[in-house]
């Protein structure tokens, strides 16, 4: 891990006000290796739903996580480590793709709080058209859609994915987190 040596971190506005924080990881300083994105959830009630209303503007998602594959062993888990400390909100979210086969080891490794997972959920397709289920859902309303699309709008289960919680603050502070959490901790899965 010695030749992985700079971080570059940098704040990219998105829609809304919203702020996006994304951070590289440097071999020799100039080539990146490694990038992670950190960033609001989208969702107001993932937002309160962690640990209630009074936290909700406490809450960051790691929403991206990206390294080459011929790094050291444990570059990943270097990485979310390292960058944490750079965060400014004391609950970051993430989550581990089930439908690809993630368990979320990275986060397991960098002993962040396994809270089960996500809700199942329902999103909207269109056949023939390759949009976002969220996208489709700020627009228009299910009536509408079927009105315009009919039998060619429909919907399907979304996968769900393994949650995971790090309290990025002091232990004093984290238990009182850890009160205010409003789901399970659960024993870390196994893939």
């Amino acid at each position: 891990m010695k030749k992985l040596l700079g971080f570059s971190v940098n704040k990219i506005s998105q829609k809304k006000n919203k702020l996006t924080t994304k951070m590289n990881l440097f071999y020799n300083y100039s080539n990146i290796v490694g990038v992670v994105m950190y960033g609001t959830p989208p969702s107001s009630p993932l937002r309160r739903g962690i640990c209630g209303d009074d936290e909700k503007d406490n809450v960051i998602e790691l929403t991206r996580l990206w390294t080459r594959d011929n790094l050291p062993k444990n570059t990943e888990s270097f990485l979310v480590g390292n960058t944490i400390k750079q965060i400014d909100k004391e609950i970051i979210v993430s989550y581990a793709d089930t439908s690809e086969g993630h368990i979320g080891y990275i986060y397991q490794a960098t002993n962040w709080i396994y809270t089960g997972l996500s809700a199942k959920r329902k999103d909207w397709k269109i056949n023939g058209l390759d949009i976002h289920g969220h996208t489709i859902a700020d627009k228009y309303t299910a009536e509408q859609l079927r009105k315009k699309y009919g039998d060619d709008f429909y919907s399907e289960d979304r996968p769900r994915k393994h949650r995971y919680i790090y309290f990025n603050c002091n232990k004093k502070r984290k238990k009182e987190l850890i009160e205010k959490l409003n789901y399970p901790i659960l024993e870390y899965p196994k893939g």
